[in-house]
């Protein structure tokens, strides 16, 4: 029996994500947080210090989309700064920062299609904070007051 060379796994896997057929192991949330990601209205988020430390969680709204958890933010936040410096990796926790949680890496990206997925959900989801902060978040997103960052579930 040939054995596949861990080149040609990693390949097989990148390909299989590529097309959303990727193995259970790669990158996936137990279905209970997954749950709790479509139905929670907040999430908490501690990002990594330069002593490698956890910061205290930030409840912040978000867009659970495709498997990860997105959020608008400045780009002075210490979310953003740290993502910046090299240290993405965070502590997503669903609901309340003592809920469900799991390992996270963030990444800054320009997607304006997800942006708009974002605003239209949060017209939703927060009704009544929605309207004294949706021209902050479409202004924000137009000017780069606001980014977005896009954390993915880490590598168990």
């Amino acid at each position: 029996m040939h054995t596949a060379s861990p080149i040609a796994r990693l390949i097989v896997v990148g390909v299989l994500a590529l097309l959303g057929t990727a193995p259970s192991h790669a990158r996936t949330l137990p279905e209970s947080v997954e749950r709790d990601l479509g139905t929670a209205k907040y999430v908490y988020i501690s990002s990594t210090r330069k002593d490698g430390s956890l910061s205290r969680p930030a409840e912040i709204w978000f867009l659970y989309h495709q498997g990860a958890v997105y959020v608008g933010t400045a780009p002075t936040s210490w979310r953003a700064k740290r993502i910046r410096a090299g240290r993405p990796q965070a502590k997503i926790a669903v609901g309340t920062a003592e809920g469900p949680s799991f390992k996270a890496t963030g990444d800054i990206v320009k997607d304006a299609a997800v942006q708009q997925l974002m605003l239209d959900t949060y017209a939703k989801k927060y009704p009544d904070g929605w309207p004294k902060y949706e021209q902050r978040f479409r202004d924000g997103f137009k000017d780069g007051s606001r980014i977005l960052i896009k954390y993915a579930p880490a590598p168990q």
